[in-house]
């Protein structure tokens, strides 16, 4: 028994080579093939391996006649590519950032270095390899066998063929370039739509020419690095009425922002030590000779906590994806003209990033949420002592949680020890949030939500009206 266990564990690392080998040549075929072949090419193609397989007995067909004519002009269109050889160089006119599931489009400056003039040109984009390494490889195949079988099949949150580290956007059509004069420059209009949040990297372009046969392109590849951010996706919200009392900010808006309901000081007083430099009021100082400041009203403003939940396991890829996203949406819907927003998470540190009344911009808050990461070197328990540290100073919080188990629990009871009203969304797989619904626990806040991965937008949609 202990000798076939033993040599079940030993073959499966051989296992994993040979399928981790499998999965790049399938991968990278499906990137090669419609980058080099052009449509009638995968028309000759797929008339080659019809005729293959029709044309096997040669006696009762003469279906081989048809595959000899096919692969003969796939093979002579081939043999042409090296005989195109220019030289060009290619200036991008990139936006600062794009967003998941929404194409963006850019215009390509392509200029002829070379004493020939070309025609009937593509410019094609040269992405970085999203695929993972062998160990990503057979670290996330463990993690996502647990749950479901694995297949070679893009998973939505960057995950392709059960791994992660899948294409980063949707592979973009060739663009037609106009006729090339020698020493000349010509423009093109390139979309691109983003699969994945972060930065999105271009490696290089690549200018292509079709043989003469039309089936086949020859590739002249222009090395240029360039990177776009890609915001996460966002959802459309429907009214929801957040807790808004206002609440007493200690050092009043001026220790948040730019502006508030008053900008003019109370009075002047010595200076004390830990007293910001930028309160000093001047002249005093140059006609008492000691340091005076302003001393400034205190307020009462509103300020939100949006609270997202970063600790997500291999299995919880997708769930973890679609909370960054409700988070975004909030981070971009909450009107912060007159209230103050934190965004709080766990990453390799503590984040407490405050947007609103001139302190930050929503903008700078999805900035961040696209570059987020699952945190798996950190106890849950981060994150109850940030929430900690900041929950005096808001009268709400919006929990973006990826589980309902004691932790989380945990951290709810903590707020609501505080008094703090809540709203409480819980992001799992249908499977999960089924459990989770047949058995919220007595302890489950009052606004309470599960939405299930596949159906986020209509969950959100629900929400309409709800006042924690």
């Amino acid at each position: 028994m202990h000798a076939k266990r033993y040599r079940t564990a030993s073959a499966l690392p051989l296992m994993n080579r040979i399928s981790y080998r499998i999965y790049r040549m399938i991968s990278g075929a499906r990137y090669w093939v419609p980058r080099r072949f052009t449509p009638a090419g995968l028309l000759a193609m797929a008339a080659l391996i019809a005729a293959g397989v029709i044309g096997v007995d040669m006696d009762q067909t003469v279906a081989f006649q048809g595959f000899a004519l096919a692969a003969c002009l796939l093979v002579v269109a081939m043999l042409l590519a090296p005989f195109f050889r220019g030289k060009f160089a290619v200036e991008r006119f990139l936006p600062r950032y794009g967003s998941v599931g929404q194409p963006f489009t850019y215009v390509v400056t392509v200029r002829n270095l070379g004493t020939t003039a070309w025609r009937e040109l593509e410019f094609l984009e040269e992405l970085a390899d999203p695929r993972p390494t062998y160990a990503e490889y057979v670290a996330t195949k463990r993690a996502i066998s647990k749950t479901r079988a694995f297949r070679i099949a893009r998973h939505p949150g960057g995950i392709s063929g059960g791994v992660a580290g899948g294409r980063h956007a949707m592979l973009p059509k060739p663009a037609p370039l106009p006729v090339m004069p020698v020493r000349g420059e010509v423009e093109a209009r390139v979309e691109l739509t983003p699969l994945q949040r972060g930065p999105l990297r271009l490696t290089g372009a690549a200018v292509a020419r079709s043989d003469p046969l039309g089936l086949f392109r020859a590739f002249v590849r222009v090395p240029r690095a360039e990177t776009v951010l890609i915001l996460p996706k966002r959802y459309v919200l429907p009214a929801i009425p957040l807790p808004g009392t206002r609440q007493y900010q200690q050092g009043g808006v001026t220790m948040a922002s730019a502006i508030g309901q008053s900008d003019e000081f109370v009075s002047l007083r010595d200076y004390r030590p830990g007293d910001p430099l930028r309160n000093i009021h001047w002249r005093s100082w140059a006609r008492t000779g000691r340091p005076i400041v302003k001393e400034f009203q205190d307020e009462f403003f509103v300020r939100h906590a949006l609270i997202l939940d970063t600790f997500a396991s291999l299995e919880q890829s997708v769930a973890f994806e679609e909370a960054v996203a409700i988070a975004a949406s909030f981070a971009c819907t909450i009107a912060t003209q007159e209230s103050l927003l934190d965004l709080m998470f766990v990453g390799p540190q503590a984040v407490c990033f405050t947007t609103g009344r001139g302190v930050g911009h929503a903008e700078q808050a999805l900035e961040i949420l696209a570059s987020v990461r699952p945190c798996r070197e950190k106890p849950f328990r981060a994150l109850q002592d940030l929430i900690g540290q900041h929950a005096g100073n808001v009268c709400g919080c919006i929990c973006v949680l990826l589980g309902w188990d004691e932790p989380r629990r945990e951290l709810v009871r903590q707020l609501r020890a505080l008094g703090q009203p809540m709203l409480v969304l819980i992001v799992a797989e249908p499977a999960a949030a089924r459990a989770i619904r047949a058995d919220p626990g007595p302890d489950s806040p009052a606004h309470f939500h599960v939405l299930e991965t596949t159906k986020v937008a209509e969950g959100l949609q629900q929400l309409e009206g709800v006042a924690p």
